[in-house]
């Protein structure tokens, strides 16, 4: 949290973990402008499929400090859901790093399904 959250700029990053959920690498992923950052899902992955990790969180920020995700961000992640179920790689969360707070995503979605 403290490496991004000051961060003028969206970053956009994979978390690779084991079997016990361990992390065995960070990676950079995307570089973006303020507002944005465009992700390949072709890059989000390769490193995971290299290393046949079965496990990912994505971690990205928002340079505004607000750690809400947009629909741009919810969309983002049901779609990389979706592509790790077809590679076998399980995508545990999608977190938004903002000015000393985080959203999870998937918590996120779950709270406002619950509401509804």
């Amino acid at each position: 949290m403290n490496e991004l959250k000051l961060e003028k700029r969206e970053i956009v990053k994979v978390i690779i973990l084991n079997f016990q959920n361990i992390v065995i690498k960070i990676q950079n992923i995307a570089l973006g402008g303020t507002n944005s950052a465009n992700v390949d899902p072709k890059d989000l992955f390769a490193e995971a499929i290299k290393m046949c990790a079965p496990k990912i969180i994505i971690v990205h920020n928002h340079p505004s400090g607000n750690s809400l995700p947009s629909q741009q961000d919810i969309d983002f992640t049901e779609k990389m859901d979706k592509a790790s179920k077809i590679l076998g790689i399980q995508l545990l969360d999608h977190i938004i790093i903002g000015y000393n707070e985080y959203t999870s995503i998937k918590s996120y979605l779950l709270e406002r399904k619950n509401s509804r």
